[in-house]
């Protein structure tokens, strides 16, 4: 990661003002009396662009991943950029897959993509576009730049392109078969087409300056030899072209008009522009670099996260805990936080990282008024309620959501043995606990203030395993004329009428704050710890993908894994703990 700067997360929990997009036909994606997101440099860029009737007044970007593995947040960044940009000037936006590497490549990645993009909210209609769309032309434009004296094959070994290819502050030294005549040069370019060569024998380079100031120069590789079968063409070319010679010809094929990059990709910006020049090739797209998303506590290396994946450390390319768009997905995270997200972190040109503080307070923000609030017990303690009739049952009213009320009520059963939490107890609590302890009197939520008379041990191990509580009649939640005033409430579940269910919580893949150069992260071993808990009647036909708040815990989403009788929930996110942030404090 980049450490040049981090986001104060405060100073971008302002009202989110959002934008409404649009796709090529002007149907809005969403509209709820948004406004227009901030101007940012490359908005700057267009603006101008369309001053002076550029492009014949036209707006036409691409987002452009490598079939290699599945998206993670920094492409929503990207993903939300492109689109949102054609559709805020009227444009296009093309989706397509640069597939030049068969090697690293496979299907399930392209379907995984389009299902990502799809799900963000955007739509590419009919421009679903691949590099090997155009291999056949930019194999016959390779002749041309060989024709012009301006590439060469080149027989050198990898290592030996490497070690001539000279340092920072030395130039290279040109490859002895860098003035091999344009014949020459086409033969054997045509014979490595033909399979006729080993992989890595020979490769084409753009002869352009082996002194250039700028590495990318100095006589860049455009086509290497690999026998692998590519998951489209299949056998047909044992040659493929190189990323930087590939993509500023998908743009140009394809009438780009803004071609939108990370950063990384700014030194690389003189041979995009030299390949299109080399042969006057018209249109010529603009590349325009932006800093990248880094976040805190998160690694977003393609090649970690394949060997995560690949290692077994994690459950797939989904797990809850990857930052892939499915793994968000799967742990309940909605496309308009991750687009809020993306909106309030804006569009810089220097790297900074921000805060994961902030993608939390997005999911918050977008679920708090959407989602009905239960309760779960995670962490169950039995209490019974000793005065309270053995076989009596009372339904009460619960609201779904005190800050929605048109989201109205549920009912909800209340019995003499009840759950609470367990972390919710002390024999001898400390200043500041207000919840329950011997003698002491707690209500709990919709239904009646209970006071602890007895706590019951296991004999063998000592353990606290059920409290003996008795309860006030006179304290019916909306009914309660006692006049008694307690500090704490607790949420329970009815012994009688909850449900089991399996509830996974999630802490940070990596114990360290973030990606350390030369140094692989150090995996977090509780990164997902599960849990038995018992959660409310009312969640029994919970379908997966659903959403909740359970009280004081967080934003809870049903997880695929659930089944009939076995219900699992992930938490997305948790809420803020008073209790937790003073014993956080005092230590």
């Amino acid at each position: 990661m980049h450490p040049e700067a981090t986001y104060d997360i405060m100073s971008l929990l302002v009202p989110y003002t959002g934008h409404t997009m649009k796709n090529a036909g002007g149907k809005d994606k969403m509209s709820n009396e948004m406004q227009p997101v901030p101007s940012h440099f490359i908005k700057n860029i267009i603006n101008e662009d369309l001053k002076n009737g550029k492009n014949d007044s036209r707006v036409h970007t691409r987002f452009p991943p490598e079939p290699n593995g599945y998206l993670h947040i920094g492409h929503a960044k990207s993903i939300c950029l492109n689109f949102g940009l054609a559709s805020e000037y009227n444009g296009l936006c093309n989706l397509r897959f640069d597939d030049t590497n068969p090697i690293k490549e496979d299907v399930e990645y392209v379907e995984s993509i389009q299902e990502d993009v799809r799900w963000l909210g955007f739509d590419w209609e009919d421009r679903l576009f691949y590099a090997s769309d155009y291999f056949q032309q930019m194999y016959d434009y390779a002749e041309g730049l060989i024709e012009a004296g301006k590439a060469y094959v080149c027989d050198l070994s990898a290592e030996e392109i490497r070690r001539t290819r000279g340092t920072l502050t030395e130039p290279g030294t040109g490859s002895p078969f860098r003035n091999r005549s344009a014949e020459e040069n086409l033969d054997l370019f045509r014979r490595m087409k033909a399979g006729e060569f080993e992989e890595g024998s020979r490769v084409l380079r753009a002869k352009i300056d082996m002194a250039s100031p700028n590495m990318n120069m100095r006589d860049p590789v455009l086509y290497r030899i690999s026998f692998a079968a590519h998951h489209r063409t299949g056998t047909q070319w044992c040659i493929y072209p190189m990323y930087d010679y590939a993509h500023p010809l998908s743009d140009a094929y394809e009438s780009i008009t803004h071609s939108i990059c990370t950063l990384e990709f700014e030194d690389h910006r003189p041979l995009y522009d030299w390949t299109l020049n080399a042969l006057d090739y018209k249109p010529h797209p603009q590349q325009i670099e932006f800093a990248r998303l880094n976040l805190t506590r998160t690694v977003m290396s393609k090649r970690l996260l394949r060997a995560l994946v690949e290692t077994g450390a994690v459950d797939g390319w989904d797990d809850p805990r990857m930052p892939t768009i499915s793994g968000l997905r799967r742990r309940g995270y909605t496309p308009e936080a991750i687009r809020d997200f993306c909106d309030r972190i804006g569009v810089a040109k220097s790297n900074s990282v921000v805060d994961i503080a902030l993608l939390e307070y997005c999911i918050r923000e977008d679920l708090k008024l959407k989602v009905p609030r239960v309760m779960g017990v995670l962490n169950p303690l039995k209490v019974i309620i000793t005065n309270y009739p053995e076989a009596g049952v009372e339904e009460l009213r619960a609201e779904n959501n005190p800050e929605n009320p048109e989201m109205g009520h549920r009912p909800l059963q209340f019995s003499r043995e009840i759950y609470i939490e367990r972390e919710d107890f002390m024999e001898d609590p400390p200043k500041k606990f207000f919840r329950l302890a011997p003698g002491r009197e707690v209500r709990l939520k919709y239904a009646y203030i209970i006071k602890c008379e007895a706590v019951i041990r296991d004999e063998a191990t000592g353990e606290i395993v059920e409290l003996h509580c008795t309860y006030d009649p006179n304290t019916r939640s909306g009914e309660d004329k006692s006049g008694k005033k307690v500090k704490g409430t607790l949420h329970w579940v009815s012994a009688e009428h909850g449900i089991p269910a399996e509830v996974r919580l999630y802490d940070h893949l990596y114990l360290d704050e973030s990606e350390t150069e030369g140094a692989e992260p150090v995996l977090n071993p509780d990164s997902r710890i599960k849990l038995a808990a018992m959660v409310e009647p009312c969640l029994q036909k919970t379908v997966t993908g659903e959403h909740f708040q359970f009280l004081r815990h967080g934003y809870f989403s049903a997880d695929p894994d659930s089944r009939e009788g076995h219900i699992v929930f992930n938490r997305i996110v948790s809420l803020r703990d008073t209790w937790a942030k003073i014993q956080k404090a005092e230590s």
